[in-house]
């Protein structure tokens, strides 16, 4: 974790004395602008800042210009960057090869020395919040005039690495207001932000110690243990997950701005629509209203709509990681909320029944809720064959 290196602590250490000293507005946004820079260059490397540089050069040039074909063009440039990036390997390899097999160590020794080892620091992020600022744009929201604060805005180090995914129209705001004036009220709170994500990663880093040792043995614990497992591998995705957010929240509100909610208690949910709309929140509205509600939403008919939550839900997955278990857990989770939206008209008297006693018994709505987001985390966690075996697995028997 990028928060908890040595050098990130010397950062710290010597970015905000600077500036919450600085009474003048235009030294302190270039105090945090230059901490930007020194941030993402550190951890990303000339070869990782060189693209997304030129993506934000690009955007921001589209941007002002407002032409919806530039803005189009910019938009389709930063998808093939990700696409290039990030999932151009398992595209040519695991498709490509899953259709010729001898194919498949070919391809990969020579996209090995084509591409770079790894994609470049947070291109999900950078891509998702350049495409958002020129969708809105051509919508009718007002461009960023101001380079240094468009550069604000791309680079703002705290959220560079977990998110939230920035909304530019929110942020722009809080950050005038941070470069205006901090008080000690922001920075208590950012510290406190700060502590519980630090706890809960240190929390999330034990467990996955615990996960890592008994996932190989899965099958050698009995029925409860095997639940437990279940319990701890849930507990652990929401702590890692939302501690990053808590962390980034709260070293943005030590510099005066305020970053929106990411996580508000999924696992209280009691369906997985309210789940969705309470997990990764940024990501799950940005793909709300930049897919679902372009491919028409839920104004289509029901088999529609239901394409429309599957391939909403494919690509949410397949941010999370270019893999077949990422894509699967993508698609079973839209199946999931096909489900829950769908049941009631599809059932008839009998999904009438089951609504009222949902309705009735929250507990039971909540616990098959859980129940079943846990169960997805398999498929999150693990090559597909072996989760469907390890979730046989917990109804009883052995895996021989």
């Amino acid at each position: 974790m990028l928060f908890l290196t040595y050098w990130f602590v010397l950062f710290a250490c010597v970015v905000y004395p600077l500036y919450w000293l600085v009474p003048v507005r235009a030294v302190r946004l270039a105090v945090l602008l230059s901490a930007c820079a020194v941030f993402h260059t550190h951890f990303a490397g000339p070869a990782g800042v060189l693209p997304i540089a030129v993506l934000a050069v690009l955007t921001y040039a589209a941007g002002l210009t407002r032409s919806r074909t530039f803005c189009s063009l910019v938009i389709a440039a930063c998808v093939l960057a990700l696409v290039f990036y990030k999932y151009t390997t398992f595209l040519l390899v695991e498709v490509v090869g899953a259709v010729r097999l001898e194919w498949r160590d070919s391809l990969g020794g020579h996209l090995h020395d084509l591409l770079p080892s790894a994609p470049p620091l947070a291109i999900s992020f950078f891509v998702f919040e350049f495409v958002h600022y020129l969708a809105d744009v051509c919508r009718g929201s007002p461009s960023i005039k101001s380079p240094l604060h468009f550069g604000a805005y791309a680079i703002f180090w705290p959220s560079i690495v977990a998110g939230p995914v920035k909304r530019y129209q929110d942020f722009l705001p809080a950050y005038k207001r941070g470069l205006k004036r901090v008080c000690a009220h922001d920075v208590a709170v950012g510290l406190v932000r700060v502590a519980v994500g630090l706890v809960k990663k240190v929390v999330a880093d034990n467990l996955t110690a615990w996960l890592t040792y008994w996932g190989p043995h899965f099958d050698k614990l009995d029925v409860l243990w095997r639940w437990y497992f279940i319990a701890c591998l849930s507990t652990r995705v929401l702590l890692d997950f939302s501690g990053y957010s808590d962390m980034a929240i709260g070293f943005a509100r030590m510099h005066g701005i305020v970053l929106a909610e990411n996580f508000r208690w999924p696992y209280l949910a009691r369906d997985l629509a309210s789940f969705w709309q309470r997990w990764h929140i940024s990501l799950s509205t940005w793909i709300r209203d930049y897919v679902y509600i372009p491919l028409g939403g839920s104004r289509c008919g029901p088999v529609r709509k239901a394409l429309n939550g599957l391939a909403a839900f494919a690509l949410c997955g397949f941010w999370h990681g270019a893999s077949w278990n990422c894509l699967a857990w993508g698609i079973y989770n839209g199946i999931g909320l096909t489900i829950c939206s769908t049941y009631r008209r599809l059932l008839g008297r009998v999904g009438d029944g089951l609504a009222t006693r949902f309705e009735r018994y929250p507990q039971v709505a909540w616990a098959l809720t859980l129940l079943y987001v846990g169960i997805g985390m398999l498929i999150f966690f693990y090559p597909v064959e072996r989760s469907l075996r390890m979730m046989g697995l917990l109804l009883g028997g052995t895996g021989s």
